[in-house]
């Protein structure tokens, strides 16, 4: 069983009544005043906490971006490399959106190492029912299972592969390398054990790499 590497959240805010210019911006429906604001350390981690917290809540996702180069070249303390924005219709439906948000980042969702000092490291999360924002994303109906894959750009490239393979599934999303943070990957989506199946055969076929990476 590989280590699991979790991420950390690093600041957040609520703005119970968000000025009228900023939620222009940010596209607010009708009735959605209130934002908040966070960071974390790993920003697939935080994707998926996103998607959870709309489903918890009466909440969307309005903004998520991965800061360039990761968090070990982080602009300051508390940005980490990603930054999601959620609004709902008041302060306490935002504040149930965080609550899962942080919840997910903390016992749910994490990166999983491939050597001992944690520098390789690869993200084969399934998501058994999908909210809003991950179904936006891969174009898929809201509740739908799907496979989040994401490793350094070769291994992710021939794990979408091996996973593509290995069970009936089909791919919705693909990250190209480079990402912002130097990863690829991709969305998979199919029935919820044929996703797990896809994530499994990923995380191998990635294993097998970091073992031996220049027997072809």
């Amino acid at each position: 069983m590989l280590d699991r590497i979790k991420a950390e959240v690093l600041a957040v805010r609520i703005i119970p009544n968000v000025d009228e210019s900023l939620a222009a911006q940010y596209g607010l429906k009708p009735g959605f005043r209130s934002i908040g604001m966070l960071t974390t350390t790993i920003d697939d981690i935080g994707y998926t906490a996103l998607d959870e917290g709309t489903k918890r809540a009466e909440v969307e996702v309005v903004y998520a971006r991965s800061f360039y180069a990761g968090a070990s070249h982080a602009s300051g303390p508390l940005s980490g490399e990603f930054i999601g924005i959620i609004a709902g219709p008041n302060p306490d439906e935002v504040r149930s959106g965080i609550e899962a948000i942080e919840h997910t980042i903390q016992y749910d969702a994490f990166f999983e190492a491939l050597n001992a000092d944690r520098t390789h490291a690869l993200y084969a999360h399934v998501v058994a029912r999908t909210g809003s924002y991950l179904s936006r994303l891969a174009g898929i109906e809201e509740g739908e299972p799907l496979a989040y894959l994401i490793a350094p750009p070769l291994e992710a490239m021939y794990g979408l592969d091996a996973a593509l393979k290995a069970a009936d599934v089909r791919l919705v999303k693909l990250f190209c390398p480079p990402s912002e943070t130097n990863f690829g990957g991709g969305l998979l989506t199919g029935t919820q054990s044929a996703c797990r199946a896809a994530a499994d055969a990923f995380r191998e076929s990635i294993i097998g790499i970091a073992k031996q990476p220049v027997a072809y």
